[in-house]
């Protein structure tokens, strides 16, 4: 059953604020961390820290400028071939994206114009132009949850694995660096359940996953997944930390070979989708995502028998290599958390593919005349990732 009601709540406002809540909160503890071992004179921990923090800010930059960019050319965003979105030149664009405040200037006029669609009533609009109304604001958050996702796992995920390894190579952690790895952690899973309601509500051709059990059951999949897989080479740092960027490094180039081997078409310059490859790379080095949006059962299950090899043998190597730490407590709490976690993770996978996830026979909309009578906007959203 495909999606006939789709609606910018007063509740969906209120989880964009509580998003950008967390955004900002998330940047600012590993800023404050990354002063922190400065501070201390951890030079190389406070650059790790701080180079992430920029990679995930650059990365993002680069992409929702590009979007503005191409809005502005879209002849169904931008019928009138205005100079401008939002009110926002391209030099603005610009200057914006370079001081890199760009994702924040999403969510200022996001909400600024949701507010009065959720909490001003209109009786002015038909059913249909309300519906319209109610779409695009949903085209503009999925935008910005795809970016979230990006901040997600090119900053979050390896701030998160970088603060356990100084944790466990110091014995020892401060109340900044829980927070740091709590707020990476709750950045992660916000950007996982947002993306994927965000990017199926933008779709009226796919049907909408249902609330409750089925978004708990993916949310549990994700975090066991990711979180044994985090913890899993944090173990293999222990053991040898350039074993650890060789192998990230050596998935990394296969994901992003995969990308470029499938062939896909998510950019309208040469340049950006060579930027969009090599992030879709990172992100395979933490989970799994559909690159094509196509059925990638085979590929998925390539993916996890990897996974699972990958976790269930680094406590192996660290307590065969390194025998002196098998007493240790540190390890054999991540060794429990990282095998729990993957049998967990797997059950999951299989409960929600299986039992959970919505099939339909998917229409192609067009992307002038849209579905029905609205026009929908499928240039862009429908080559996401899908999850």
């Amino acid at each position: 059953m495909l999606q006939t009601d789709i609606r910018y709540t007063k509740l969906r406002w209120l989880l964009t604020v509580l998003g950008l809540l967390l955004y900002f909160v998330d940047i600012w503890t590993d800023v404050g961390l990354s002063l922190k071992y400065l501070l201390d004179e951890q030079y190389i921990c406070s650059a790790l820290t701080f180079s992430f923090v920029l990679f995930g800010l650059l990365v993002t930059q680069i992409f929702s400028h590009a979007w503005y960019e191409d809005d502005i050319k879209d002849a169904v965003v931008n019928p009138r071939g205005e100079a401008a979105v939002w009110g926002i030149s391209s030099r603005r664009l610009m200057v914006i994206h370079v001081c890199g405040v760009g994702i924040f200037t999403r969510y200022y006029h996001l909400l600024k114009n949701s507010f009065g669609v959720v909490w001003i009533s209109n009786d002015s609009l038909d059913k249909a132009e309300r519906r319209e109304v109610h779409y695009r604001l949903f085209c503009h958050a999925t935008d910005l949850s795809m970016l979230k996702l990006f901040e997600a796992f090119l900053e979050s995920a390896p701030q998160l694995l970088l603060q356990i390894y100084i944790i466990q190579d110091h014995g020892e952690a401060s109340l900044v660096q829980y927070f740091s790895m709590i707020f990476s952690f709750f950045n992660i899973s916000w950007a996982l359940v947002d993306y994927r309601r965000c990017l199926r509500r933008s779709l009226p051709h796919i049907q909408e996953m249902p609330s409750g059990l089925p978004t708990a059951i993916y949310l549990l999949y994700k975090l066991c997944t990711i979180g044994s897989h985090i913890l899993s080479y944090s173990l293999l740092l222990v053991l040898n930390p350039y074993c650890v960027i060789a192998l990230v490094a050596f998935l990394w180039l296969l994901g992003t070979l995969w990308s470029h081997v499938l062939g896909t078409h998510f950019c309208t310059t040469r340049r950006h989708e060579i930027v969009y490859r090599i992030v879709v790379g990172f992100i395979l080095t933490n989970t799994f995502f559909n690159v094509k949006g196509k059925d990638t059962k085979r590929d998925m299950a390539v993916y996890y028998i990897v996974y699972s090899f990958i976790n269930m043998t680094s406590p192996l190597l660290l307590g065969f290599l390194k025998p002196e730490v098998q007493k240790e407590m540190f390890f054999l709490v991540i060794s429990g958390f990282i095998i729990g976690g993957t049998v967990l993770g797997m059950v999951f996978l299989l409960s929600y593919y299986g039992y959970m996830h919505p099939r339909e026979k998917k229409r192609e909309a067009d992307e002038v005349d849209g579905i029905g009578n609205n026009i929908v906007k499928t240039s862009r959203m429908s080559k996401f990732l899908q999850p």
